[in-house]
């Protein structure tokens, strides 16, 4: 990984100088076919650019990460208070998406699209285990690494998608709860890989030597379940299919599930949090997020 120190000098969120106690960190995707760090680096770095500030880019075409803040500076990164708890990092899109409206897009280029989601990811997950080892944060505690869009789930960020939303719809099969496993990973010493090739039946984030994959997982999927407990309140991603594969209702996915057993990667969950629904499914633990 390659810092490359770009301080945004000019921007009013640097001159206002408010400093945070780094407690977590979360995840973003630019939202905009732009894969050049450089380009929001010299957008950003003036005085009219009082809107956002971020503490970081991550360049989608070389993974070199851009460092435009102080890491334990006050960014305006999620339009809530998780801006006063954790450091924002903002992974560059590629340039053959185009949005039709919201955080729909088409892409021309799936292939490209998909490589440069894999460099940023790869990425992502060093900076985040280089600033996990920094502060003393474990990546798999509950809240320390999000998404924007969790952020939103948990009140502490606008109503954004990302990076979700990206990893979805180019079907990278990329999970939050996988990128959090693949920075436990290289805390721990692993190198790890993205994601297999389809129909390889592997898990996001696990150590790549095939002597260490096996176990890995199982202890990757076990520190996932350690998140996840009977009688707790989960709601499912964006990408969740049932554990046979058949799709979930949007009104399911909408909805928030207590947690009525636990084994391995299958959790079943029950009675939505309302207690007007029964549904009594299983679902693989990488698409629950707790509620």
């Amino acid at each position: 990984m390659e810092i490359i120190e770009s301080i945004l000098t000019n921007n009013p969120c640097y001159k206002a100088g408010k400093k945070i106690k780094v407690s977590g960190l979360m995840l973003h995707s630019v939202g905009c076919p732009q894969p050049s760090a450089e380009t929001f680096v010299k957008k950003w770095n003036t005085p009219e650019s009082s809107r956002a500030c971020v503490h970081a880019f991550i360049d989608g075409k070389t993974g070199k990460v851009y460092q435009t803040l102080p890491w334990d500076h006050r960014a305006w990164h999620c339009g809530g208070n998780a801006n006063s708890t954790h450091v924002g990092v903002e992974m560059c899109e590629p340039s053959c998406l185009k949005y039709t409206g919201g955080a729909s897009f088409s892409c021309s280029d799936t292939e490209a699209a998909k490589a440069c989601a894999k460099l940023t990811y790869e990425a992502a997950a060093e900076l985040f285990a280089f600033l996990c080892k920094q502060y003393g944060l474990d990546p798999l505690a509950d809240g320390v690494i999000i998404s924007h869009k969790e952020g939103h789930q948990r009140g502490v960020a606008s109503g954004h998608g990302d990076p979700e939303h990206l990893w979805t719809q180019l079907q990278t099969g990329y999970t939050m709860n996988g990128f959090r496993q693949a920075v436990r990973a290289l805390l721990d010493g692993k190198g790890v890989t993205a994601i297999p090739a389809p129909g390889s039946g592997g898990n996001a984030g696990v150590p790549s030597k095939d002597k260490e994959a096996s176990a890995a997982a199982s202890t990757a999927s076990a520190a996932g379940n350690a998140e996840i407990q009977v009688g707790g309140k989960v709601r499912l991603s964006p990408d969740a299919n049932y554990y046979s594969g058949k799709p979930i209702p949007a009104w399911v996915k909408n909805d928030t599930w207590i947690v009525k057993s636990v084994e391995g990667d299958k959790v079943v969950i029950d009675q939505n949090v309302g207690g007007t629904n029964s549904i009594c499914s299983p679902v693989n633990v990488k698409h629950l997020i707790r509620a």
